[in-house]
């Protein structure tokens, strides 16, 4: 079974109760989901601390996910709880602060780990924020039982790829397509949000197919068009993507 398991919380501490903030009249964190379901997967979890279950459950529901709830801040054992309840064998892992991810990046990243077998798979060179990993359930369990640093247990997968003797990792460079490196789509900041909320702005104006507003190529092209001052982005702000 494969599985998209979303990572998402509340109190972040630069921007707090960023994953709930408005973004195209719905929560960001809805946001992301939709973007997640358009990646192929069997289920589709929302892996949350304990303590904001209930107000992340009626939104995972609406967007047919799962709730998981874990630990807070061991974010590794949190996923590992959920391959476990779910008898997942590859996660696609994604973050709640990441509204722009690129679906058909991740489907490709996903299809190519499969293909080669790889505990861990990432593309470099997309865009901050717009990017997911693709991992084996086994690598993540044994992580689990074997990583001590706390930055391997918050970021969940550095104890993989800071491993390559253990770990097969599949780590490319991205398809010319995706890749814009100096690019920042990832919502930490109040300055980060307020970019994303005038480029969500922007991909809602456009004429997509089902799904197309989360194509990495319309997101880049948007984006740059922000940073021209084109794309009919509001006058009051046309601010830099990088």
């Amino acid at each position: 079974m494969t599985a998209v398991v979303l990572q998402a919380r509340i109190d972040s501490t630069r921007l707090p109760g960023k994953s709930l903030l408005p973004l195209g009249g719905k929560p960001m964190v809805s946001r992301v989901m939709e973007a997640l379901k358009i990646i192929p997967a069997d289920l589709y979890v929302l892996a949350c601390p304990s303590a904001c279950a209930g107000v992340f459950e009626p939104l995972a529901r609406d967007q047919g996910f799962v709730l998981s709830p874990g630990p807070k801040a061991d974010v590794l054992a949190r996923y590992c709880i959920a391959i476990r309840r779910f008898g997942i064998k590859r996660v696609i892992r994604a973050t709640a602060d990441n509204p722009f991810v690129f679906a058909d990046a991740a489907r490709a990243l996903n299809a190519e780990a499969e293909k080669l077998g790889a505990n861990y798979a990432g593309y470099s060179g997309l865009p901050f924020g717009a990017g997911v990993e693709s991992v084996d359930s086994g690598a993540l369990l044994r992580a689990e039982k074997d990583a001590v640093l706390p930055g391997e247990r918050e970021h969940v997968c550095p104890y993989l790829y800071n491993h390559g003797e253990i770990f097969s990792l599949h780590r490319p460079l991205a398809p010319k397509r995706w890749r814009e490196p100096a690019m920042r789509l990832s919502v930490d900041t109040r300055d980060d949000y307020e970019r994303a909320v005038l480029l969500y702005e922007v991909l809602l104006r456009q004429a997509f197919p089902d799904g197309g507003r989360f194509n990495g190529a319309a997101i880049i092209a948007a984006a740059r068009g922000l940073h021209a001052g084109s794309g009919g982005a509001d006058t009051r702000v046309v601010r830099e993507f990088k």
